[in-house]
């Protein structure tokens, strides 16, 4: 692990303390986000004229010389894996992939491998900045093992910073579509009777409540009103399926990203999602509303019928703005064909 030393020369009209002045004129080609900083002056890492700085709030003026010894990056203790990767754009900073159905995103007691976290690692072969002075991804979101969909994931501090204010600003465009149970018709009183639930122009569906953990199944989250996380999830219908209608194509979109909230939020509005064995329910289709093709696909869905179909976001170094869309998988769309059917 080399060590490097990086040189800022404090421009102009410089801010009132160091960790600021820093990270205005810090050269961008250094990758180093203002969080890294302040954590490189604690450890005592800044020098200017060989004194140390230790206190983020030191006064700097302009044409201070401040020299700073960035530790090499550090492996991660996580092992690199030869798995699959589906890999929708990739530059030095961040990588956008399409993440399968059955694909953990990051290592844990219970899966300690075949992640995605694993897969990234082979993936980089080395070639990777470092979130934090480790050699590892910057995971900034995530989706359930069982949900399939877009994910970015950052590659570099400057863009695990710049990504995680994004998503703290609510400013990333998350599109999910999912199958659930019913017709989330904007018309119904009863739907329209639920706490939390009220209607937007072009028949959107806003859920709001807060989510936190159930009070008896820790596994769980459960709605809450005055007690755990903000959350808010809009849905659309795009399509109604049986006769009468018994299953709909919705279209969910994100302002926050709590865990399992569309499943949460579409079940508490009492549209659990095909195939959710946490939050689904007992809802049966109705014999004959759909064809026996499709109520065969109906009972063998295993997994909750949910994908992260579409991701857009602002480039945290380049500014461009990208937007990425990925189709249904394989069982879900074999479904909906069916229920078209």
């Amino acid at each position: 692990m080399s060590e490097s030393i990086i040189t800022v020369i404090i421009g102009a009209s410089p801010p009132n303390r160091l960790d600021k002045a820093l990270a205005r004129d810090v050269p961008e080609e250094a990758a180093l986000s203002r969080t890294r900083l302040a954590r490189l002056i604690e450890a005592g890492a800044v020098r200017r004229e060989g004194e140390v700085l230790t206190n983020p709030k030191a006064n700097v003026a302009e044409g201070d010389v401040i020299a700073v010894m960035v530790p090499g990056v550090t492996e991660s203790h996580i092992e690199a894996e030869d798995l699959p990767l589906d890999v929708r754009f990739e530059d030095d900073d961040l990588i956008v992939v399409m993440k399968p159905v059955g694909m953990v995103v990051h290592p844990a007691p219970g899966t300690p491998s075949g992640t995605l976290v694993n897969a990234l690692l082979h993936h980089f072969g080395g070639r990777l900045s470092g979130v934090g002075g480790v050699g590892r991804p910057g995971i900034v979101h995530r989706i359930d093992k069982d949900t399939s969909g877009l994910l970015v994931v950052a590659k570099s501090d400057r863009a695990h910073h710049g990504l995680a204010d994004q998503f703290a600003a609510h400013s990333v465009e998350r599109l999910y579509q999912a199958v659930v149970h019913g017709h989330p018709d904007p018309g119904d009183p009863r739907l329209r009777g639920v706490r939390g639930v009220s209607i937007e122009p072009g028949s959107v569906i806003k859920i709001t409540s807060d989510l936190a953990r159930h009070k008896t199944d820790r596994q769980r989250q459960a709605v809450f009103f005055g007690h755990g996380k903000h959350a808010i999830t809009r849905a659309r219908v795009l399509e109604v399926f049986g006769t009468p209608a018994q299953v709909s194509l919705v279209e969910c979109r994100l302002e926050t990203g709590r865990t399992h909230q569309i499943r949460v939020h579409m079940s508490h509005a009492g549209h659990g999602l095909i195939g959710d064995p946490v939050y689904g329910g007992r809802r049966k289709v109705a014999k004959g509303a759909v064809s026996d093709a499709a109520m065969a696909l109906l009972a063998a869905f295993d997994r909750q019928a949910l994908h992260a179909a579409v991701l857009g976001f602002e480039h945290p170094v380049s500014g461009e703005t990208l937007r990425f869309e990925a189709a249904l998988p394989q069982d879900m769309d074999d479904l909906i064909t069916q229920l078209r059917g």
